[in-house]
């Protein structure tokens, strides 16, 4: 269990709410684990399930029914369902993708999607990546080219986290081609519009229970008012809204590393070399204990990073160093973690086997390593 009241971070009000959210996990996720990544998709009716027990989109607004709360709720959310081994989900929806609705869509485009997101009955995905694009957006090719009251899609995505559940996507699209980054606009497109069309569940190495696909737009029409914000603007709204997305990445990398060193720690107490326990050996003590400094540092620098942006004073760079620093912080505990379980953490039955391969992704999604030091040495 995640031991997070000392954070100063976090009143009753939290405590109370991570309890919340513990119980449903207990009764609603951990037992289905196993059957979400054999599936290789998390089942709907658990969202709903999530979305009735107040788990989605905490920061939602009043006026579209959600409780109106800060981004220290999505942090517990983020911080318990790694803890519990969950792919990321349920997460993307309440961190990443509801937020460019809420913040730049037309009241006409809130109105209609926000309650049903709220309360699990539309999942939405956000399509940034493509065979030829990943880090770099500003390579993004698929076009959305204007036609009357109406725009013309085509072009493809390809790793998008929910894209077999999603009802609704929001697509990275080139407006205007010639403008490169300025010509950029973030587009709503329902998943029932003729042209659209979704590959398959694409096989992955770890993060199973996540539903990762590739998109395609042939000639999909979709009307005008279906621009998120203005037309052109998007490159700049995503570039606003990257250092909550990499926050959120930050946290769940942290809440895995931690699941991993209480996984090495309680394995080594029990397991016996050479007469005596694994963790007795200086070797496991002093690896374990570079671990436990590391996780120190990483949460007290995580509620500094949440209590700045809470604030609107989390800037792109030290979200990009936060992401760079815990992702790498993770790999590093994670990899130890199986180490040190010798050939047992090779075993998928062991939890420490599913917390090592889900977390390779991290170094990659939002941003890989060398992007994110790329943009804090451009800060310098």
């Amino acid at each position: 269990m995640l031991e997070r009241d000392d954070s100063s971070l976090f009143g009753e009000e939290h405590r109370v709410f991570r309890d919340s959210v513990r119980r449903f996990i207990e009764r609603e996720f951990s037992p289905r684990l196993e059957e979400f990544e054999e599936a290789g998709i998390v089942a709907r009716e658990f969202w709903k399930s999530a979305a009735d027990a107040g788990l989605l989109c905490p920061t939602m607004p009043e006026t579209y029914g959600g409780p109106g709360l800060d981004f220290t709720f999505n942090a517990i959310i983020n911080e318990e369902f790694t803890y519990a081994m969950m792919s990321d989900s349920i997460t993307l929806q309440t961190d990443i993708t509801m937020p460019y609705i809420e913040r730049y869509a037309s009241d006409e485009l809130k109105a209609k999607w926000l309650p049903p997101m709220l309360a699990g009955e539309v999942i939405c995905a956000i399509a940034m990546t493509e065979p030829g694009a990943g880090s770099d957006l500003q390579g993004v090719r698929t076009t959305a080219i204007r036609d009357g009251d109406e725009y013309i899609i085509n072009g493809s995505k390809t790793y998008i986290t929910n894209g077999q559940n999603a009802d609704i996507i929001l697509a990275v699209c080139k407006t205007e081609p010639d403008l490169g980054a300025k010509g950029t606009s973030l587009i709503l497109i329902e998943a029932d519009r003729v042209g659209y069309s979704r590959g398959r569940n694409l096989d992955k190495i770890g993060q199973w229970s996540a539903d990762t696909s590739e998109l395609f737009f042939e000639d999909v029409r979709v009307p005008a008012g279906n621009v998120i914000g203005e037309v052109n603007r998007g490159f700049i709204y995503l570039v606003s809204e990257l250092p909550q997305e990499r926050l959120s990445i930050s946290i769940t990398a942290q809440a895995a590393a931690q699941r991993a060193f209480d996984e090495a720690v309680a394995f080594t107490r029990d397991r016996t070399a050479f007469g005596k326990k694994v963790i007795e050996f200086q070797n496991t003590r002093f690896t374990l204990a570079d671990i436990k400094a590391k996780l120190q540092v990483g949460w007290a620098h995580l509620d500094w990073a949440i209590a700045r942006h809470v604030r609107g004073e989390l800037t792109a760079d030290e979200a990009a160093a936060s992401k760079y620093w815990h992702t790498e912080m993770q790999w590093l505990a994670c990899d130890a973690a199986l180490q040190m379980h010798g050939g047992a953490g090779y075993m998928n039955e062991y939890p420490i086997a599913r917390v090592w391969r889900d977390a390779r992704v991290r170094r990659i999604y939002g941003g890989t390593s060398e992007i994110m030091r790329e943009l804090v040495g451009r800060s310098l």
